[in-house]
């Protein structure tokens, strides 16, 4: 590269056609798209934030990490688990950057939480990541005081969206908190060569608002920041997935309870949800008084997890609300399907083969459901296969698959969420050996970690599932004429900083904000 830094602006849910009808109103953007290459890019399934920021950053499909959403359910063992960055088994391209003295900064990734060692700043984000006493967000640990000090910098708003009814506070300080992101960036540009910065929680707005106001004073924020971060070097823009409008909630273990795979157990959960007791209505009314941090504190946590959501059990009050002697069958959110059946069984197969198929034809409406149903094996390969849900169901555009447990009805008009995450994502690259005004076509997720390698003059992980997008350089330009060169990789050693994961909080957050639904 001729300009020595590269910058990288991950947009979480962002896809062009979200933000087409606003380009006139986001001239930064415009111009970019006018000057860059750009097009679309298609994310890992599920389309959603874990894993497919880590399949960004390592350039590999989930086979190959061992993570494929935000929870996993271990039928042999019956309990849920849930991911952390210390869940992922892989380097991810800072590392090789850092190994070859490449300075690197890290704002705001989800799945970078707990803090790992790195050659410059990284600085955890999303919604798994917490503050901590014992460790901290950052890396190296002071650097979230300096944060504090310098910018009032927040991992979280302190009003947790939770509903679309929630326009204002609640929808200030996630711009407040975009703005601090981007001012973190560009103050840690100068000391980096390489820099990341990811703008979770406007994916945030794009599920409860969609397309509204909100969003749209949200991407005017991201605009005029990348117009400064573009004059700096070299800029792509990239996202986890994409977003669309949604009609319909599909709650998949009320249909594979229907269709006999699952069965469930009465609990006390069952007559709190009868007398209206729902996790929904206990935060509405604690919020409607502003005291939804005294629930937190008053309300024992066994009640908090008793106390059932709409969309039914979620989390550990799922798994005890099974019946697990006589189910075939659990659903996830974001259409991952668990078979609690032996895989050496006869059984196991002739089951999957059976659920595949209905799924496939089960039609709301007249509309398919699914836009498509595999076996894990057909999306999916690498040493954690074994981990992986054994049926993955890509919702259709206009679902919303609903884990939960409980439910009586199949289908729902949506009541939280107005966008779900769709597989097309967005890309954009400018800078001096860029090609101008041109739309690149079949950009996969897992090309970014080999292409920004490449543009490092470094060997490509010979584990990466990614290729080098040399579509994207002009043609004379010495990335396009560089010959790749690929590096033999070895076995991973972990530098984590060292604390306790508060998973209750996270769990909590997750369900607020709709992700676990």
């Amino acid at each position: 590269m001729s300009k020595k830094k590269l910058i990288v602006v991950g947009l979480d849910g962002a896809n062009w056609k979200l933000i087409e009808p606003w380009l006139k109103e986001l001239p930064n953007i415009a111009n970019l798209r006018a000057k860059g290459c750009w097009g679309d890019l298609k994310s890992c399934l599920p389309p959603v934030t874990v894993p497919n920021w880590k399949c960004y950053s390592t350039g590999k499909n989930p086979g190959k990490l061992g993570v494929y959403w935000f929870e996993r359910i271990d039928c042999k063992n019956r309990k849920l688990e849930m991911s952390s960055s210390d869940s992922y088994k892989s380097l991810e391209l800072w590392d090789y950057l850092n190994k070859h003295g490449i300075k690197t900064g890290i704002v705001n990734m989800p799945t970078t939480y707990p803090p790992k060692k790195v050659n410059g700043f990284l600085v955890s984000g999303g919604p798994d990541a917490e503050y901590s006493l014992e460790g901290g967000y950052t890396y190296p640990k002071n650097f979230a005081k300096y944060l504090k000090e310098n910018f009032n910098y927040k991992i979280h708003p302190d009003k947790l969206l939770t509903s679309k009814k929630e326009v204002g506070e609640e929808v200030e300080e996630i711009l407040k908190l975009i703005e601090s992101r981007f001012k973190v960036a560009l103050d840690i540009l100068p000391k980096v060569n390489f820099l990341h910065i990811t703008i979770f929680y406007l994916n945030v707005l794009q599920h409860f608002f969609f397309r509204g106001e909100p969003t749209k004073r949200a991407w005017k924020i991201v605009d005029k920041y990348i117009g400064k971060l573009s004059e700096m070097g070299t800029i792509v823009l990239m996202s986890d997935h994409g977003c669309k409008k949604i009609e319909q909630e599909f709650f998949i273990n009320t249909w594979l309870k229907k269709e006999g795979y699952l069965k469930t157990k009465v609990g006390v959960d069952d007559f709190l949800k009868v007398l209206g007791m729902t996790q929904e209505n206990f935060v509405n009314f604690f919020k409607k008084f502003k005291i939804l941090k005294l629930m937190h504190k008053t309300v024992p946590k066994f009640m908090q997890t008793l106390i059932p959501s709409e969309g039914g059990a979620q989390f550990e009050r799922k798994i005890k609300k099974i019946d697990w002697e006589k189910t075939k069958a659990v659903g996830s959110g974001q259409g991952l399907i668990y078979l609690n059946l032996d895989k050496n069984s006869p059984e196991f197969e002739k089951t999957r083969k059976e659920i595949i198929k209905k799924l496939r034809k089960l039609k709301y409406k007249g509309k398919k459901v699914a836009a498509g149903v595999y076996k894990s094996e057909d999306v999916y390969w690498g040493p954690y296969i074994n981990k992986s849900p054994n049926i993955i169901f890509e919702q259709a555009s206009w679902v919303h698959t609903n884990g939960g447990v409980g439910r009586k009805n199949v289908f729902s008009a949506p009541k939280k969420w107005e966008a779900e995450n769709i597989r097309t994502g967005l890309f954009l690259a400018y800078g001096d050996e860029i090609r101008e005004g041109a739309k690149i076509r079949e950009i996969n997720i897992v090309d970014l970690a080999p292409t920004i390698l490449h543009m490092f003059n470094l060997k490509i992980p010979d584990d990466m599932d990614g290729k080098v997008l040399k579509k994207i350089f002009k043609s004379k330009s010495g990335l396009s004429s560089r010959k790749i060169k690929f590096l033999k990789v070895g076995e991973r050693k972990e530098s984590v900083v060292e604390f306790k994961k508060d998973k209750e909080k996270v769990k909590k957050r997750l369900s607020a904000l709709g992700y676990l639904d």
